[in-house]
């Protein structure tokens, strides 16, 4: 009777509380379409449930009174309803797209970033080290990449129809007066900086911001690694240079170090070549680095190197010597300094001596000394979720001495800078980024106001328009020549930029156009700032990763149509750097400890007054072997097929040619304290 008593009294409250839950029904959608999955809760409680592919939903809840109806769904603000339950019913609800915060939007309209980005893998120093004919040249490396002409004889990097010169360099936002190292004329050259040296690099084709100046084509800025977190050492070796490294890690700062020794002694006598060197190129160099991070979020980093460079080469009548020391150093700081607000600031000074005997002539001596100092501040600030701004001012306070033949020359003269910066959300999905740079050199003010909109709609594409003008000293030669008349040389860049990313593939689609003004122009044996140009053309870029897992497939093409009216050119042409068409293709196949990479360059022809050059062809492959973690074996050769590259032809019609027409590379890199092989320049 008692068992039968209690089961009446359970079922009794069953049926109470039964006959109190309400159901709580709904549709959820974007205004456009339901949204399946959508999580639909009471919040503080448990009551809630999921929506089906047509965005309904409906759950019970025991709940009273007024409630709190909570939906969430990925990528949409969340919504809240406060009523009284029992009106929960057949309720519409609309979700509307969250808006992506300002400081979270990354453009990369004309502009290739080094590293990991979005989880998409595009280059990291040891993609540099492996490229097929970059021999850990972080300039070579770029030369892959479309928009980038082949210039084989001097090895720089000409960007989008523009000189070498005209693409400058920033370290941790700071110019290098000089990132190259030297070589006797017609010999390529390389880059100065190891690319283990960078956390970061942003290669940008054009259209960059007001931060960066004195670049008529592109800007190449690269961040150094943040403070190591512990030892490292190791060394490296190969057939024609030598490595050794290492960094002190303390609690929160890091000491680092980095020796280097380049010699084609021995490559020379292993293997022959066209031409006679009394000396063998030889490079030593060393670097050093301190950074400190402080208590309240500030970072200090500094960094000094220096080169030693010198090569003997037998010419005719002359014997050519050569010797170049440079030197970079720079110290910037970054820190919080309010909610929301970041200072900058740096310093950075470059000297550079240069000195060649018979550089032209039997008996000649060449001397030239340039150096720069370049102070910066700049203050950035995220105002809201809409809004980032920054502001900046600049000093460029540049030297330079020549004595050569009968002629000499002193030049001093400095570029005031100032720039600020709005990258404004307009809508939802569409950004627009408008900047104004101001530089005053002597009396001559230069205005360049510069524009990006850019419309996002998702992670996979990206379409933008960028519109702006940038402006550039001439050499300190065509300065001194002209007792400083000559204005600065200036251009405009309108650029169309169209990508579509995925989990396994890229392509970038880029039509652009450059108007120059006031170039370097002699007439009648002066100079003047009358020259002119254009360069128009397309950038193609795709890479894959879909066809395997272990496959990494490239395409980088680009068509440049480019003329100029400038230096001693005695009517509009095409430039004798430029050629109309550039295609590399690669791919890299890792097969378990190794890795194989094959690439195929082409350029076509370039124009000279002698002709026009045959078009350039080369098939490299390389091969990376990991022997252990802390041991890897690289070795590659360039112009597997042995084909003669002509690079130009002299005034005579002679022509030039690399000294040797196949390159082969063999090295060892280990770790000697840390578990990665690469990182042996332990920075």
């Amino acid at each position: 009777m008692k068992h039968k008593f209690a089961h009446i009294i359970i079922c009794l409250l069953a049926a109470l509380k039964l006959a109190a839950q309400t159901t709580v029904t709904g549709t959820v959608t974007d205004g456009r379409a339901p949204l399946p999955a959508a999580n639909v809760f009471i919040a503080g409680t448990i009551d809630g449930c999921l929506t089906d592919t047509l965005g309904r939903f409906s759950f019970k809840t025991s709940q009273t009174g007024e409630v709190t109806l909570k939906v969430t769904y990925m990528g949409f603000d969340d919504y809240t309803r406060t009523a009284p339950v029992s009106t929960l019913t057949d309720i519409n609800v609309r979700m509307h797209e969250r808006a992506t915060a300002i400081s979270e939007v990354v453009v990369t309209a004309s502009t290739f970033s080094f590293g990991k980005s979005e989880g998409f893998k595009t280059m990291d120093a040891l993609d540099v080290v492996m490229s097929g004919n970059s021999c850990g040249d972080v300039v070579a490396a770029l030369q892959s990449l479309p928009g980038t002409q082949k210039v084989g004889e001097d090895g720089k990097l000409y960007v989008r129809g523009g000189e070498s010169d005209e693409c400058q360099t920033f370290v941790n936002g700071m110019h290098v007066l000089v990132p190259y190292t030297t070589n006797t004329e017609n010999t390529a050259v390389r880059g100065r900086f190891s690319p283990f040296l960078f956390k970061g690099i942003n290669f940008t084709l054009g259209g960059y911001s007001g931060e960066y100046g004195q670049a008529l084509s592109a800007v190449l800025p690269m961040e150094t690694t943040d403070v190591a977190t512990s030892d490292k050492f190791g060394i490296s070796a190969s057939l024609v240079d030598w490595n050794i490294g290492g960094t002190k890690a303390f609690t929160s700062s890091a000491l680092s170090f980095n020796a280097a020794y380049t010699s084609m002694g021995l490559y020379d006598r292993m293997f022959t070549q066209r031409q006679d060197f009394t000396r063998p190129y030889r490079k030593l160099s060393g670097e050093a680095q301190y950074k400190r991070e402080f208590a309240r979020g500030g970072v200090l980093k500094s960094y000094a190197g220096y080169d030693l460079t010198s090569v003997g080469l037998h010419q005719g009548d002359r014997h050519i010597s050569l010797a170049e020391h440079n030197v970079y150093a720079n110290v910037t700081y970054k820190a919080p300094i309010a909610r929301g607000t970041t200072l900058f600031a740096g310093i950075a000074h470059s000297s550079v001596w240069n000195n060649i005997d018979d550089a032209v002539s039997a008996g000649d001596h060449y001397r030239n000394y340039r150096n720069e100092l370049h102070l910066k501040s700049e203050l950035r600030r995220v105002v809201c979720d809409r809004l980032k701004l920054s502001v900046g001012i600049e000093d460029y306070l540049r030297h330079s001495t020549l004595d050569f033949a009968h002629y000499q020359y002193t030049l001093d003269y400095n570029i005031l800078a100032a720039h600020a910066d709005a990258q404004l959300r307009v809508v939802n999905k569409l950004f627009l980024n408008v900047s104004a740079r101001t530089e005053l050199m002597r009396t001559r003010l230069q205005f360049m106001p510069r524009a990006t909109l850019s419309y996002i709609p998702n992670k996979q594409w990206q379409l933008s328009l960028v519109a702006g003008r940038y402006s550039q000293t001439p050499t300190d030669d065509q300065l001194a020549q002209s007792h400083c008349a000559l204005d600065q040389s200036s251009a405009w860049h309108l650029i169309l930029s169209m990508q579509y990313r995925s989990a396994s593939s890229l392509l970038r689609i880029e039509p652009y156009y450059k108007r120059y003004s006031h170039l370097p122009w002699m007439q009648q044996g002066q100079w003047q700032s009358d020259g002119y140009g254009t360069s128009r053309g397309v950038d193609v870029y795709a890479e894959d990763h879909s066809i395997s897992p272990r496959l990494t497939t490239s395409l980088a093409y680009s068509f440049c149509d480019a003329e100029r009216l400038y230096q001693d050119y005695t009517e509009l042409s095409t430039p004798s750097f430029a050629s109309r068409h550039n295609l590399r293709l690669s791919a890299k196949y890792s097969i378990g400890k190794c890795i194989i990479g094959v690439a195929e360059s082409f350029a076509s022809g370039r124009q000279f007054a002698a002709g026009t050059t045959p078009h350039y062809n080369s098939l490299d492959v390389n091969l990376t072997y990991l022997l252990s973690p802390k041991v890897i074996i690289y070795t590659s050769l360039n112009n597997v097929l042995g084909r003669t590259n002509i690079h130009r032809y002299q005034a005579d019609g002679s022509s030039v040619m690399s000294s040797r027409d196949r390159f082969f590379y063999i090295g060892i890199f280990v770790s000697l304290k840390n578990n990665k092989a690469y990182d042996i320049s332990n920075f």
